[in-house]
């Protein structure tokens, strides 16, 4: 009984992503960016550790009634793709066809991808780039790039989606696991902080924001390249 509570409790915890998702499209409905963002950070936390708990309370064997990994895929939908892509065409970023171009690529080709059954490789990293666009558009707002620029890096994600590129997750990757751990958890600070200054903040922000999402970005590359050392006695 004390393992079933257990294992709900995560199912649960995975079910209030679907409430900062609505929170989040509320602010975002009112123009309130860095609400929005702040939501879809906490959001981001919450995915970032019910997988682990999940495990480690083996979900699929004492809560089986529900799917946690459906359920995962629907709330990150919401909050990895169709709030985020919303706030960037209301907020102006991109005008005209570039704002239509991003919200239709985005919420099209990432469908596509959530219902991908080759989405994830081996090593529990992605094929593709994994549909983080939550990630992508407030680096967007903390960087503000002009749309030339915004739209090219929007398109290029877009076409690795489809591409056998990988891309790490940097809790159940293995390889390099404690570097990307430390990667992730600054990213999200330095993401907490711009969102908290309503994207007003220090040129150190924007710095840290752009190599840690760099890293995020190429380490699976960088792995598909550079063979794992062997070693033997």
């Amino acid at each position: 009984m004390r393992a079933k509570a257990k294992a709900l409790g995560v199912h649960l915890l995975t079910a209030s992503g679907a409430v900062f998702a609505m929170l989040a499209m509320l602010a975002a409905a009112k123009l309130q960016w860095d609400v929005m963002f702040l939501w879809l950070v906490v959001a981001l936390i919450v995915d970032g550790i019910d997988g682990p708990l999940a495990r480690r309370f083996d979900t699929k064997k004492h809560a089986p009634e529900y799917d946690g990994a459906l359920m995962d895929l629907i709330i990150d939908y919401l909050n990895y793709v169709f709030v985020p892509a919303y706030a960037l065409f209301v907020s102006g970023r991109l005008e005209g066809w570039t704002g239509w171009f991003a919200i239709i690529v985005i919420t099209y080709a990432s469908a596509m991808y959530f219902s991908d059954t080759r989405m994830k490789t081996k090593d529990n990293s992605f094929s593709g780039f994994p549909a983080c666009w939550n990630m992508v558009i407030l680096v967007i707002f903390a960087l503000k790039p002009n749309f030339w620029v915004a739209t090219a890096i929007i398109a290029v994600l877009t076409v690795a989606m489809i591409l056998p590129l990988k891309f790490i997750h940097p809790v159940r990757t293995e390889r390099w696991r404690p570097l990307s751990l430390l990667v992730v958890v600054a990213w999200i600070g330095l993401a907490f902080i711009a969102a908290w200054k309503n994207f007003d903040h220090p040129s150190w922000v924007s710095t840290g924001l752009l190599v840690t999402s760099a890293y995020l970005l190429l380490a699976g590359l960088a792995q598909q390249i550079l063979p794992v050392r062997k070693y033997t006695s």
